[in-house]
């Protein structure tokens, strides 16, 4: 699939892409009372780009210029902004680990 197929409110979405940029992580309180890391990346390919939410390990383990693979991610829009979510059965893959 390529991001610019995405729409919002999709789910099992499978996208490979390059990462253009990395926001400094922040620390939220969920919704569960406990406390999470939480940064933002935008995802590129060849037909656009989109805003891909991290969470905590998955923040460290990518930077600027990694090739991923989101498997059964999935979309939400935030401040009319789409967003791409890996979420809790989704998968973040790096392709280009040393």
């Amino acid at each position: 699939m390529k991001i610019s197929d995405l729409r919002k409110g999709m789910r099992g979405v499978n996208v490979r892409g390059e990462i253009a940029d990395v926001s400094e992580a922040r620390e939220v309180v969920t919704r569960y009372g406990t406390t999470a890391k939480v940064a933002t990346a935008t995802l590129k390919d060849d037909s656009g780009s989109v805003k891909l939410t991290l969470w905590n390990e998955d923040i460290d383990r990518i930077s600027q210029g990694s090739l991923v693979e989101i498997s059964n991610g999935y979309t939400t829009a935030f401040r009319g902004v789409l967003q791409l979510n890996i979420g809790r059965f989704g998968k973040l893959k790096v392709l280009n680990e040393e």
